[in-house]
């Protein structure tokens, strides 16, 4: 339907909105086996809303293996282009949150292993950078500090360094996909990873790191 007004042509019914995508309002591996579904076919909306959802547990599990802001960044873009170029072959969509665990896990892994190249610094560039070193017996504290939690987290279970991994550093927000990618019920997840703090907590007291 149109009106006119003075004399020019003004339509007033006609819906140019794009039509809401199946996806919408839904959450958790229904959501994102329909948006893989339709990024397979080209929807651009589809790939956007993974990057979007999935890119906060991505990067939360490359900076728990230990990478800095920047490698961390690369293996980000490096798993997205992963998934991608290979989005026909992944078998099952509704475990794409446990895949792309998967997949940063042994990218960072790989990275790590073989060391990021670093740049070297010249005099020049040095006298340029403002000090911001800590003093020595702050350094001392803080890697004495560091020792022992890194000791008493490698002394826990493996499943137990997984969970924590993802949700203390991920987050709450983010305990729906850890559920899924772990194969736990997300009503676990808290309650689990209270357990896995306490031994952590217990393990540091044996080795001195308590309080």
């Amino acid at each position: 339907m149109a009106d006119t007004q003075d004399g020019v042509g003004v339509v007033t019914d006609v819906r140019t909105a794009e039509a809401d995508p199946p996806w919408e309002g839904l959450r958790g591996s229904e959501r994102y086996a329909l948006c893989l579904h339709a990024a397979r076919g080209g929807d651009r909306r589809a790939r956007e809303t993974l990057v979007e959802d999935l890119t906060p547990l991505v990067w939360h599990v490359a900076r728990g293996h230990g990478l800095n802001r920047a490698v961390a960044e690369d293996v980000v873009q490096t798993v997205w282009l992963a998934l991608f170029s290979h989005i026909d072959t992944l078998i099952e969509p509704k475990a794409l949150a446990g895949w792309l665990i998967t997949t940063t896990r042994r990218e960072a892994t790989r990275v790590r292993t073989k060391g990021a190249a670093q740049l070297p610094l010249t005099d020049e560039m040095a006298e340029t950078l403002p000090s911001n070193h800590p003093q020595p017996e702050d350094e001392a504290l803080r890697v004495d500090r560091d020792d022992r939690l890194w000791k008493a987290f490698a002394g826990l279970p493996e499943r137990c360094q997984e969970l924590l991994r993802l949700t203390v550093l991920a987050g709450r927000t983010e305990y729906r996909l850890v559920a899924e990618a772990m194969r736990m019920p997300r009503g676990s997840i808290g309650p689990t990873r209270g357990r896995c703090l306490n031994t952590l907590r217990e393990l540091l007291d044996t080795e001195g790191g308590g309080g």
